[in-house]
């Protein structure tokens, strides 16, 4: 059967999600992170879209983005990225095959406070993953520039940060206690994409819901969840692959 042509609009921002086939690995090396941030980089001059978030982990990448009116949209900018990177790495390890799992996903995201929690769910996948305790200490994630104010010729004005104080160092410390915020007293936002098809309040949801055919929420399949008559255990240190069910938009 053929797929459903992908429609996502320009005037929304995204939370993109493309992972390695198989869930393999798609870095092996710091050369590659920085070969892939090379890549981005070059996209974005040539499709003009711009970036808030990201994030690259050993095998998936998360990318916070909206596409611009001037340039490509959402397909292109992903098929030129994931395509480019793809023959970089096969290349380089005398791989053939899929490389990519299926098509990159994608969720749309209101612009607002929204946008920050899905910014911190991004910069925070290697605490979940368990590989940091702190997100300073990942070096493949906009976290750096967002929270620190370290050089990252990646990122654009955030549409919420720029706007918070016209002090750079306070906009800094404002968006560290966010993220520390969510880091602790929401577990690093553990499970908080999940099942999630639009991220916003349920004024935003309703009005993308209504021009778009594509609900709020993805359905489950398979049987009901029983109740559970105990408490949920606590997050297993394999729970971070766990990854949220993302959409692509399709027009009325």
């Amino acid at each position: 059967m053929p797929r459903t042509a992908r429609i996502a609009p320009k005037e929304f921002i995204y939370h993109v999600l493309t992972r390695g086939n198989n869930r393999q690995t798609v870095f092996r090396s710091d050369g590659d992170f920085i070969k892939y941030l090379d890549i981005l980089k070059s996209a974005k001059e040539k499709n003009r879209f711009l970036l808030y978030h990201y994030v690259l982990m050993s095998n998936h990448v998360h990318l916070v983005m909206e596409p611009s009116t001037a340039g490509s949209n959402l397909s292109a900018i992903m098929k030129s990225i994931n395509l480019t990177y793809a023959r970089y790495f096969q290349k380089k390890f005398g791989l053939i095959g899929h490389f990519w799992q299926d098509r990159f996903k994608s969720m749309v995201i209101a612009r607002d406070e929204y946008l920050l929690t899905c910014g911190s769910y991004v910069e925070l996948n290697p605490v979940r993953a368990g590989i940091v305790t702190d997100p300073a200490h990942y070096p493949w994630s906009s976290y750096g520039g967002n929270a620190l104010g370290k050089e990252d010729p990646l990122l654009d004005s955030h549409p919420i940060i720029s706007g918070w104080s016209p002090d750079r160092e306070a906009r800094l410390l404002q968006y560290r206690n966010f993220v520390g915020e969510m880091l602790e007293k929401k577990e690093a936002l553990r499970g908080e994409m999940n099942g999630r098809q639009i991220y916003g309040s349920e004024d935003f949801r309703a009005a993308v819901s209504q021009q778009y055919v594509v609900k709020a929420e993805k359905k489950r399949v398979g049987r009901p969840r029983k109740e559970k008559s105990c408490r949920e255990r606590p997050p297993q240190r394999g729970d971070w692959q766990k990854e949220p069910g993302l959409f692509d938009l399709e027009k009325n």
